[in-house]
């Protein structure tokens, strides 16, 4: 007999941990199933940018506190290059301690599982789930343990892997960007600590976000552009920021390894069906822009852990749970990806006409202090915070 829980969340990362974290001590049974050996299981160099609103949802589930290497972002200046229009967002204008805060993945996930590790929740490590089936009013789950196919049923399963589960039969929307993201680490002569920057260029957005003595870099281009960037000695890669960046923050000096992965929008058609919830990159990937998907994802775990809870014990996984959730998060989540899209799109390309258009957004945006703080608002803490 398959063994029964209320929650069965497949995927181990910081997104499926968190809801779990949200989901302790409520006298739930809940399993998390990740295919990957141990609970540290990621050398992912990446920084993260985290939003003010994701730092308290990380406080409430008790994993901020245990964070040694944040690094908080004040100030967010968005420039375009080759025009004077630009945009600043400051905390002390929104009463907020930070816009945000830049932080290594790996710290957070540690962070995560050390709280995992003292919470009443099943974790199997190494569990490879393979099939999805609904029947009988419940899900049933089939994994690799172990060299062997075990079963279990839940009231609901939470597809948190990023959702390649289910993309067999139901397959995600997909817009091809067209583009690459280029991740590194950079220092300069002049650093201002706590001022992130959000450069566009017509290849595609810069963002350099204070990190550690100097700044992590994310820059967008072409795919076969940024391929080639990956094989520049560092005087050339250097002298290439310099150009499209300038010298705000002086004279780039050093720079790490550099990686590359392609950029695309995808999206789930839908983020609930029958006794199963899809959550983080399983419902939807974004562009890295402005730094939304992450903190997206965390949102998506909170708000299912408050409507799980809501509807617990009887109602787990019912029909009338799912709508609630999706309902709760239509109004989020669809800003989100609007706003992300909608940037790449009006700022990734140098067509004439839009050149003077943005720059004058820019700077309306920048004499517009409520709409100023709307947009900030937004970016901290989703559409509905």
């Amino acid at each position: 007999m398959p063994e029964k829980f209320d929650i069965a969340i497949v995927g181990g990362g910081p997104v499926g941990v968190a809801l779990a974290l949200a989901l302790r001590d409520n006298d739930l049974k809940v399993v998390l199933l990740e295919a990957s050996e141990a609970a540290i299981n990621t050398t992912d160099p990446r920084a993260l940018a985290l939003s003010q609103g994701s730092r308290l949802v990380l406080q409430r589930l008790g994993a901020w506190q245990a964070l040694p290497d944040v690094s908080a972002i004040q100030t967010i200046e968005v420039t375009q290059k080759g025009s004077a229009g630009h945009t600043t967002l400051r905390a002390e204008e929104l009463q907020v301690p930070a816009m945000g805060y830049v932080l290594p993945y790996t710290a957070l996930h540690a962070a995560l599982q050390h709280g995992l590790q003292q919470a009443d929740i099943t974790c199997l490590y190494g569990a490879a789930a393979s099939n999805l089936n609904i029947a009988d009013g419940c899900a049933t789950l089939t994994y690799q343990h172990q060299g062997n196919i075990h079963t279990l049923q839940a009231k609901l399963a939470v597809i948190a892997d990023g959702g390649k589960l289910l993309e067999s039969s139901h397959p995600p929307t997909v817009t091809e960007y067209g583009q690459s993201g280029l991740i590194t680490h950079l220092t300069c002569s002049a650093p201002r600590p706590g001022v992130a920057f959000e450069h566009f260029t017509s290849q595609g957005p810069m963002a350099l976000l204070p990190y550690r003595e100097g700044y992590e870099l994310v820059l967008t281009a072409p795919h076969a552009a940024a391929e080639e960037m990956l094989a520049w000695d560092d005087a050339r890669m250097l002298d290439y920021v310099q150009s499209h960046f300038g010298e705000r923050v002086g004279t780039f000096e050093h720079i790490g390894k550099r990686s590359c992965f392609p950029l695309r929008l995808k999206r789930a058609p839908d983020i609930t069906l029958p006794h199963t919830v899809l959550i983080g990159n399983a419902a939807q990937t974004l562009h890295p822009v402005a730094g939304q998907g992450f903190n997206l994802g965390l949102r998506d775990a909170w708000e299912l852990a408050q409507v799980i809870l809501d509807h617990a014990p009887d109602n787990i996984g019912t029909a009338a749970m799912c709508a609630a959730y999706r309902a709760a998060r239509r109004l989020d989540r669809n800003a989100g990806i609007r706003f992300t899209d909608g940037l790449v799109r009006l700022f990734s390309n140098d067509l004439p006409l839009l050149r003077p258009a943005r720059a004058a957004a820019l700077t309306l945006l920048d004499h517009l202090p409520p709409v100023k703080a709307f947009v900030a608002r937004r970016m901290m803490f989703g559409a509905n915070g």
